[in-house]
């Protein structure tokens, strides 16, 4: 059985956060700072860089630009 996930070279506020550490963990320190501790948790598999932001009370163009600044260094 094959599964296709389609690797994150962009952020958008769509990304799955699941998606995002699996092929950036890097991007990790950022969102543990911000709160978000269980990255891997199965809601990580459906939340969205939007919706964290949204949670957690940030802007979200400010937090996809940061996300890639991390993920293009």
């Amino acid at each position: 059985m094959k599964i296709d996930i389609d690797r994150v070279e962009t952020v958008t506020p769509q990304t799955l956060i699941g998606d995002l550490v699996l092929f950036h963990p890097e991007t990790a320190e950022l969102l543990f700072s911000i709160g978000l501790h269980c990255l891997g948790c199965p809601s990580s598999g459906v939340e969205t860089v939007s919706n964290v932001a949204d949670v957690h009370g940030l802007d979200t163009e400010k937090l996809v630009s940061q996300l890639n600044d991390i993920i293009k260094k």
